[in-house]
């Protein structure tokens, strides 16, 4: 059986009570998981993994078991939020805006 450093241990320890609240690909998209639970006194963490069998990288954004619910709630309404401005944004960046409309006479 092959000896495990103290550090991976330690690390073992600590996330044995964090379950997973959402897998992505991108590490930004992890931090900003992470740093919107901890903003909403969610403890959490990121665990990065790579699954070579199937050609894929990514990270688990993890919290306590007991934050599981709760965690869920934030990241969705934050996405929602995010669908939101991303529609408005986009009537707004529309090209049917008719130019003639707006012609200067200076």
């Amino acid at each position: 059986m092959a000896k495990r450093s103290k550090r991976t241990r330690k690390l073992q320890t600590e996330l044995k009570d964090f379950v997973v609240v959402a897998l992505v690909t991108d590490m930004d998209q992890a931090r900003d998981y992470e740093t919107l639970l901890r903003n909403n006194d969610i403890p959490a963490v990121i665990t990065e993994h790579s699954d070579e069998s199937i050609d894929a990288n990514g990270a688990a954004v993890m919290v306590p078991e007991d934050f599981l619910d709760e965690a869920h709630v934030v990241i969705e309404s934050q996405d929602a939020y995010d669908d939101f401005y991303d529609f408005a944004l986009k009537d707004e960046d529309s090209d049917d805006f008719d130019s003639d409309l707006f012609e200067d006479d200076f």
